[in-house]
């Protein structure tokens, strides 16, 4: 099967971890642009020369695309750019030519452009680092009270102006995305909203997306592997199993909707059906939280895990998303303390619970529908999840102030030891912070 992937933009969750994820099955054949084409932290994607690259690929099965690539650049310059709408539109417009003549199948989705609830500037306009809590509850109240807000007076009106024509532009070429919809140009499209409030502007915008026929998904960096994991043929029944089963109503960090509708949402999208236990192939073991998501980043606590972990005896996969970005050391223990067996389909506890569980179900699919398995690959997979999720973002990253590659390597080997234990391998590894920060790590093998 010959797959295009045109990702967000240039991180390993984004570019790496896809071919990851595909060279599970050694007959899917998947296309990247090359890395330094695309986007980054404090850079745009060259998107000429992805256009040129999309024009030399062969004849695709199916083509996944994360729009904002396209038309911005990237996720990040989406929220950045000063490009005119009908500089974007003729820009697109040009992309749907070039893959016209590609007659292959589009998965492909575009986020709403989200509101942060911070001061932080970091993947923002320069203002926000001022004005970006403002921005935010001017427009929460704004929706919530129709219109009516007492902060607009307080935000510069030069700085308000500039926010809303953005955001007005985003919303107009995601319109247009949706015109495409309806003459039947995408097999599937999503509109995607992350760091979501009850109330606010993208939520008004998904809420008229969705009215006018499109699909919205909460969540971001995990929808290019769901629609991965939808491009893939085959029945597959996946049973959701809830470790707090009276606690799945909860919503978690950065979502709008309860972990249990975002488990379901998970599973269809990525073309799986959800099943009861008796008749499941896969079952989807959901580490959730008691009263709220913790983060350990941001020293949230939450009640860890507590009880007895009991190996399934039947193919089964780990969703940790007990807290947000990272993994619960009180569940991993208890995982590690059993052996692994050809039952394992997987474990994630990468950021949100979206993020973890689009990515997780995606590679379980893989694994499952593989016509030529490659357990070294879904090892190295594996190897990748326990070293980022639970060693890094669990441990190592609250023993540093700022990124420092060697530190890491010294700090993190007690904890490679132990994986390599579980997975009976062993790896030479290497770490670098691709954006040279603490939010992401990237594992490279040598």
């Amino acid at each position: 099967m010959n797959i295009g992937f045109i990702p967000i933009d240039n991180r390993p969750v984004c570019y790496t971890l896809p071919k990851m994820i595909s060279d599970i099955n050694k007959s899917i054949n998947l296309y990247l642009p090359p890395r330094e084409y695309l986007g980054g932290l404090t850079k745009c994607a060259d998107i000429e020369k992805i256009f040129e690259w999309v024009k030399d690929l062969p004849e695709l099965d199916a083509f996944v695309i994360s729009l904002d690539t396209i038309a911005y650049g990237g996720l990040i310059p989406s929220r950045r750019s000063t490009d005119t709408f009908e500089e974007i539109k003729g820009r697109i417009l040009k992309f749907k030519e070039i893959l016209l003549e590609k007659h292959s199948k589009i998965y492909a989705f575009s986020s709403i452009m989200r509101i942060s609830n911070n001061n932080i500037n970091e993947e923002e306009k320069e203002y926000w680092s001022e004005w970006g809590k403002k921005i935010f509850e001017y427009s929460y109240q704004s929706h919530k009270n129709e219109n009516d807000s007492s902060v607009k007076s307080e935000i510069p009106a030069e700085i308000l102006e500039d926010y809303l024509k953005t955001r007005e532009r985003n919303f107009d070429i995601n319109k247009l995305y949706l015109d495409w919809q309806k003459e039947g140009f995408f097999d599937t499209l999503v509109f995607s909203k992350d760091d979501c409030a009850e109330f606010g502007f993208n939520v008004e915008e998904a809420d008229y997306l969705e009215s006018q026929g499109g699909f919205v998904k909460t969540g971001a960096d995990e929808i290019p592997l769901t629609l991965l994991a939808r491009t893939m043929t085959g029945e597959i029944n996946i049973a959701p199993v809830f470790i707090e089963d009276d606690e799945k109503d909860l919503i978690s960090n950065y979502e709008d909707v309860s972990i249990e509708d975002s488990v379901k949402g998970q599973i269809e999208l990525a073309g799986c059906r959800v099943s009861t236990e008796d008749e499941t192939d896969i079952l989807l073991v959901v580490n959730n939280f008691k009263k709220h998501q913790g983060e350990i980043v941001m020293k949230v606590d939450t009640e860890p895990y507590k009880k007895v972990w009991k190996k399934p005896q039947k193919p089964y996969m780990i969703a940790d998303v007990r807290f947000a970005n990272g993994a619960d050391n009180f569940l991993v223990k208890q995982i590690f303390d059993n052996q692994i067996d050809e039952n394992f389909y997987g474990y994630s506890a990468w950021n949100t619970s979206a993020n973890s569980l689009g990515s997780l179900i995606c590679a379980a699919k893989v694994k499952f529908l593989a016509q030529e398995y490659n357990e070294e690959a879904f090892l190295k997979l594996q190897m990748t999840r326990f070293l980022d999720d639970w060693a890094y973002q669990a441990n190592c990253r609250q023993k540093q102030d700022y990124p420092n590659e060697k530190v890491l390597r010294s700090i993190i080997e007690p904890y490679k030891h132990r994986i390599q234990k579980f997975l009976n391998r062993k790896y030479n590894t290497n770490y670098k912070y691709p954006w040279n920060r603490l939010f992401e790590v990237e594992i490279e093998f040598y």
